[in-house]
């Protein structure tokens, strides 16, 4: 069993620090090339728009998920082969889940930390054993890997947590990652969200 779509997790702006629409640039590429239809959050804007113009470019498959009233301001369907809107964020982050494989963390803001501790919180929970990555480009992650390990330090989270995601420096990382992981067993326990 292989990795065949994977949710990207990202900001609706670029930041200011080019390394970053230059990381979802290449993510998306290397998904289209590695065979993996990519799911995110159906915006054309920052490295949402980003990550599936490197989709495309390189021949592959964009699944944009978009609540209705997101839609003007994050210039819905650029750049997606399939566009979905939802009625609301859960069920936004809920489509992504379902449609997925494996989820990989790009760099973002408070959306995509919402959707990251969500996904996590829900595998902690047991409702999932899907694959789950955090791309660290230039360093954007390590406040978020250090809250954990303080939280684990406190004892309000449990050290085998750190198991419910992996961490990659760079696009190539967890690219390697994608294809070395595997998604949940047909056995696993299924969504109940």
């Amino acid at each position: 069993m292989q990795i065949r779509s994977v949710a990207v997790f990202c900001g609706s702006r670029a930041g200011h620090d080019p390394a970053h629409e230059a990381a979802a640039l290449a993510l998306g590429a290397g998904l289209a090339e590695g065979g993996m239809r990519l799911v995110y959050g159906g915006g054309g804007v920052g490295l949402m728009g980003a990550v599936a113009r490197g989709c495309m470019a390189a021949g592959g498959v964009a699944h944009g998920v978009i609540p209705a009233f997101l839609m003007r301001a994050e210039g819905a369907g650029a750049g997606a082969t399939e566009l979905e809107v939802t009625p609301s964020m859960h069920a936004r982050k809920t489509r992504m889940f379902d449609l997925a494989d494996a989820f990989v963390t790009l760099s973002g803001g408070l959306g995509t930390l919402d959707e990251t501790v969500e996904i996590l919180t829900w595998k902690q929970l047991g409702l999932h054993t899907k694959p789950v990555v955090i791309l660290d480009i230039q360093g954007w992650a390590q406040p978020f890997l250090a809250l954990v390990d303080t939280l684990i330090g406190q004892g309000f989270v449990s050290e085998a947590n750190r198991r419910l995601y992996e961490v990659a420096a760079d696009v190539p990382a967890a690219l390697s990652l994608l294809r070395t992981l595997r998604p949940a067993d047909p056995g696993a326990p299924s969504s109940k969200l």
